[in-house]
């Protein structure tokens, strides 16, 4: 993948697991957009230490129109809250 190709995961993440939203080694990514059928909480984490910055936000929702910087060492994890399988996406761009 290319510099300002688009990045992008849909998942149907299991209750109480995440979707890591992560780039390979070198990588790096602007994520642009999150968005959720149930209930998540959606954090930075890098690898020891976690910052949830959204706690519990019910669905559907998605947060538009962001510009969350991730790296292999600095990512995000959005954690599904609900008791069953929910969808979870993210889009953005690579920048390196």
């Amino acid at each position: 993948m290319a510099k300002m190709d688009a990045v992008q995961d849909f998942e149907d993440v299991a209750a109480g697991a995440y979707l890591t939203i992560k780039p390979g080694s070198g990588s790096e990514w602007i994520i642009h957009n999150i968005g959720h059928e149930g209930t998540v909480s959606i954090s930075f984490y890098d690898g020891t230490n976690e910052l949830e910055f959204e706690s519990s936000h019910a669905g559907p929702h998605c947060f538009a129109y962001y510009a969350w910087h991730v790296t292999n060492t600095n990512y995000m994890r959005v954690k599904n809250e609900d008791g069953t399988a929910k969808l979870i996406y993210y889009d953005g761009v690579i920048t390196k």
